[in-house]
C-alpha cells in the first residue's frame, strides 16, 4: 500500500499553493481558488489544500508536520538559503533524529520539515 493523497486545511489556499510550487516543485492539476487546489509531485503524490470554511486560522497539533526528504545535506542547505533569501525566518539546519534538517512554518499555517539522511 502506498500513501498517495493528503488533504491539508490551510488559512490561505493560493498563498500556500505558491509556496509548495516554488520551493518543492509541486504542480497544480486543478484551477486554484480560495477554497481548494489539487497539487501533484513528480512521483504522483497528490496534495490538496483546502479552506472550505474560509477559516482565517488553522490549528494542527503542535508537532504535526509535512516532511520533504532531499537527496543530500547540500540540498537541504541550498533550500534553506533560498527560503531565507526570500525572507523566511528559519533556524539553521542541524543534525536531528539521524537527519540533517530544518523546520519552517509555511504560509497557510503548516509546519514543514526539510531533511536528508546522514
Amino acid at each position: 500500500m502506498i500513501l498517495n493523497h493528503l488533504n491539508l486545511a490551510v488559512s490561505d489556499v493560493p498563498q500556500t499553493q505558491v509556496f509548495f510550487e516554488k520551493y518543492f516543485g509541486l504542480q497544480a492539476v486543478t484551477k486554484s481558488n480560495s477554497a481548494l487546489v489539487v497539487l501533484r509531485d513528480a512521483a504522483g503524490m497528490v496534495l490538496t489544500l483546502s479552506n472550505f470554511d474560509r477559516a482565517p486560522e488553522v490549528h494542527y497539533p503542535e508537532h504535526f508536520h509535512l516532511g520533504f526528504i532531499q537527496q543530500s545535506p547540500d540540498q537541504v542547505n541550498a533550500l534553506y538559503q533560498r527560503l531565507t533569501a526570500d525572507g523566511f525566518t528559519i533556524d539553521p539546519p542541524r543534525k536531528f533524529h539521524g537527519s540533517w534538517t530544518f523546520y519552517l512554518r509555511a504560509p497557510g499555517g503548516i509546519l514543514v520539515e526539510v531533511l536528508a539522511d546522514m
